[in-house]
């Protein structure tokens, strides 16, 4: 009933391929990252417009534009989620991979209760300063999440997005009473920490979807 074949590298190397493996990420993780990042950053795009001038719109129109950056954020959204569902990939993959969705999930479910103490607070001290430091603790939640990330996958370009994420969340912290800076290096962050993994978070997705 033994197989004298087997050595314990084999058994190691078994094991190993349970835990790291080389499962997708869930696409709705992915979508939140790419469509998140490019449509947020075109917001910050549109805000430092305002500030310097350069538009000039009704009220009305202002709030349509920012209230239809969400609306569109969370279309594609639940479009990922319902993708991911049909898939069935909730709970199936590599050890790794799974302990690295649940990161991003307590991490989005930690920014979920920064956003009410900051806007409460921002709307009690009427002071909307107090509000933009939401910005900074976000970025400081995902470079931990980015760094668990890195440990359980060892992917250079994990490390590099959490440590852009540190820095950014100093500078965004450092930077709320200077509008235009605060909104350079948000706009920057957004395109490169948050839609630009996104998209290889994406492309992994699909890639593991058609292997499927």
């Amino acid at each position: 009933m033994t197989d004298k074949s087997r050595t314990p590298e084999a058994d190691l190397a078994f094991m190993r391929s349970i835990v790291e493996g080389s499962g997708r990420p869930p696409m709705t993780l992915a979508i939140c990252y790419l469509a998140g990042g490019l449509l947020y950053g075109l917001q910050c795009l549109f805000h430092i417009g305002q500030v310097i001038g350069l538009i000039r719109w009704p009220d009305l129109a202002n709030l349509a534009f920012v209230v239809g950056i969400t609306v569109a954020f969370l279309a594609v959204l639940t479009w990922a989620i319902l993708k991911d569902r049909k898939a069935g990939s909730s709970n199936r993959g590599p050890l790794a991979t799974r302990v690295t969705s649940a990161a991003f999930s307590a991490t989005g479910m930690a920014n979920a209760a920064v956003i009410i103490v900051f806007g409460v607070g921002a709307v009690r001290d009427q002071d909307f300063a107090v509000w933009l430091y939401y910005a900074a603790i976000v970025f400081a939640l995902q470079a931990a999440a980015w760094y668990v990330a890195w440990v359980l996958k060892k992917k250079g370009w994990m490390l590099a997005v959490s440590l852009g994420g540190w820095v950014t969340a100093v500078a965004l912290g450092v930077l709320v009473r200077q509008p235009v800076a605060y909104l350079g290096v948000c706009t920057a962050a957004l395109f490169l920490l948050f839609a630009l993994p996104g998209w290889a978070l994406f492309r992994d997705a699909r890639a593991g979807g058609k292997a499927a």
